[in-house]
């Protein structure tokens, strides 16, 4: 063996902490005590860039790990209990999401199995560009329109490992959802590695003993329900990704309608909100707005650009509000439908619950843009013919000629000149139930993102399916109706559908040490044991399974059991010394639903199992069973 040969030394202004390599090129990763995150070539030890600390990250890092494509970073910080991930080639944050503990060690893996293949999804994800449209491109371009869609990479399924005190440990798809965690292991977590295939976990753990002296642990931890459930489990992770790229979507779609407001409707918000802060003098509001149109670029040119506002607005709501959250809605369903799939998904987490309240939030969201569509509908309207009645009576005042085109004023015309001055120059509207703001534009008010309500909330008399609704008994607290919010405006309710989503998100969790009673126990042949099982974390008459469990790992058990005659026969008082082997069913398993389950007797030869669930009589179900699976 070679000796080892220096090949450089570089001197740094602050001391290092973390060091990590990264798996593709020639570039090291440094955290060191200032908080910074820097990146060095390894030519000559050039700095690429440098990350420094700010308030939304914190400045204590505890660790480093690199996506396997080495195009992704990630940094873990103490303070702020986040992981933070960060792209390789311009330092950007890309995403960061809270966990429980500081984080000491991290491991990022690439699952090498051709289940975690695009090939293996080609069909579900050609079927959702069959029935969904492709969503427009935004107006402007944003540097981080696809910043969730480049945090997939390669394909290939790849899942980030992260460990703290007390044995803490997350999984997270793609450095994005959380999978699976795991909790109870003594000590600190110092190192991790997660088998290619899924099937194991390895961990590295400091202990203090009772003297306060560390010790060093290492637990190897049998992970075959990931591992079994590798294209569910795949197929969830892209499903999700999915759901993420179009809530980015909304936002920036939001964003956009936001500055298209902003351009020309602010000036007269804050113009006429000047002028409601000095109506004790004897300035009158007709004053008040010539003098905005003499300071804008006239009449004429205002009504344009009001008219240009709303409708890029509404071009905004149609074509990618409207377009976003009916992809939203299909995706959610499909993935609720994955949550019902039971036998395939349950194992993983999938909450149907939470889940139907994400397609809810969608839903209200939904009703809220196509409300602020009526509002510029309307409000398009009544501005368009109002500018054009000021314009013809400015041009009779100066005694200008008025064009005939002009000059013919329909009833319907009127009628919108009526609302408009009757919805924002009575006295009523002139200021909310503050006393302290004025506007006299509608449109904005939904835009705003505000917990408070709405200074003008649309007026919902006179709307026959309202008024419908509330008067029956049965819709009023429909389900199957998604809920309103007529006071918010839709930037409240497009948090509340982010915040509902995010839990919707997060609970796809599998806990890897949940615990189960046995409640029977048969043996199906000579290597696989069909057991009843009660989960200890829910009602007994809820939930309860029947699994295969194989035995293979407790036959090679090669410890042996000596027998003490000596105890007078009794078993219990040797059972510490009997060797034990964990038994691991994967997704051969299938939930008893609303059976209290109780006994079952199998016979491998026929492939039947026969389980006997309490009631006020015993009622006996008979499942025909293929290979080790029960249907």
């Amino acid at each position: 063996m070679p000796a080892f040969r220096q090949v450089g030394e570089k001197q740094l202004p602050n001391p290092v902490l973390y060091m990590a390599w990264s798996p593709k090129r020639d570039l090291i990763a440094l955290a060191n005590t200032a908080g910074e995150l820097l990146l060095h070539r390894l030519a000559n030890f050039q700095r690429v860039w440098s990350l420094a600390p700010n308030e939304n990250t914190g400045k204590e890092i505890t660790s480093l790990a690199w996506r396997p494509d080495g195009k992704i970073l990630a940094f873990s910080v103490g303070d702020t209990k986040q992981v933070v991930l960060c792209d390789a080639e311009k330092a950007e944050i890309l995403h960061l999401f809270p966990v429980d503990y500081p984080v000491s060690c991290m491991h990022w893996m690439e699952v090498q199995s051709e289940s975690s293949l695009s090939s293996t999804f080609s069909d579900s994800e050609d079927e959702s560009n069959r029935f969904l449209p492709k969503l427009p491109a935004l107006p402007k371009s944003e540097e981080k329109s696809d910043e969730v869609t480049s945090l997939l990479g390669e394909v290939r399924l790849n899942i980030l490992v992260v460990g703290g005190p007390s044995g803490f440990v997350e999984l997270y798809a793609y450095g994005l959802y959380k999978i699976a965690t795991l909790k109870g292991i003594a000590g600190t977590c110092r190192s991790l590695c997660l088998a290619s295939d899924l099937k194991s976990l390895s961990v590295v753990t400091e202990v203090k003993s009772p003297e306060d002296n560390a010790e060093i642990h290492y637990v190897q931890l049998d992970t075959g329900l990931l591992s079994s459930c590798l294209p569910e489990l795949t197929r969830m992770a892209r499903k999700f990704t999915h759901i993420s790229t179009l809530i980015q979507y909304l936002r920036l779609s939001l964003t956009c309608m936001c500055e298209a407001w902003e351009d020309i409707l602010m000036q007269m918000d804050l113009r006429l909100t000047k002028f409601v802060q000095e109506k004790n003098t004897s300035t009158q509001v007709q004053d008040e707005f010539l003098e905005l149109l003499l300071w804008g670029h006239g009449l004429k040119m205002l009504g344009q650009s009001i008219e240009s506002s709303y409708s890029s607005i509404q071009k905004l709501v149609i074509s990618h509000l409207q377009s976003g959250s009916e992809a939203l809605l299909y995706h959610l369903s499909e993935v609720k439908g994955m949550a019902l799939w039971k036998q395939k998904f349950q194992p993983l987490g999938l909450d149907p619950s939470a889940i139907e309240d994400a397609i809810t939030a969608v839903g209200s969201f939904t009703l809220k843009a196509s409300e602020l569509l009526q509002v510029i509908d309307k409000s398009m309207k009544n501005f368009k013919a109002f500018f054009r009645w000021l314009y013809v009576a400015m041009l009779r005042m100066s005694e200008d000629h008025v064009p005939p085109e002009l000059n013919k004023m329909t009833q319907k015309d009127l009628a919108f000149v009526a609302d408009f001055l009757s919805e924002h120059f009575s006295n009523e509207e002139l200021f909310d139930r503050k006393g302290k703001y004025f506007n006299v534009e509608r449109v904005g008010q939904y835009l705003k993102d505000e917990d408070e309500d709405l200074v003008s909330p649309p007026n919902m008399e006179g709307n026959h399916w309202v008024t419908f609704v509330q008067q029956s008994t049965h819709l009023k607290e429909s389900p199957l109706l998604f809920p309103t919010y007529p006071q918010k405006s839709l930037h409240f309710v497009k948090r509340m559908m982010e915040g509902t989503i995010d839990i919707c998100l997060q609970k796809p969790a599998v806990s890897l040490d949940r615990s189960y009673s046995c409640l029977d126990a048969r043996l199906y042949d000579d290597e696989t044991l069909t057991v009843v099982l009660q989960c200890q974390e829910k009602d007994e008459n809820k939930f309860r399974l029947l699994a295969q469990l194989p035995l293979s790992s407790a036959l090679r058990c090669e410890e042996e059991f000596t027998w003490d005659p000596t105890l007078r026969y009794r078993l219990s008082t040797q059972g510490e010394e009997i060797p034990v082997r964990e038994l691991t069913w994967g997704n051969q398993s299938r939930d008893l639903e609303n059976m209290k389950a109780q006994f079952v007797a199998v016979n491998g030869i026929r492939k039947v199992a026969c389980v006997v669930r309490t009631f006020f009589y015993f009622k006996i179900q008979v499942q025909v069973q293929a290979s080790f699976l029960l249907f």
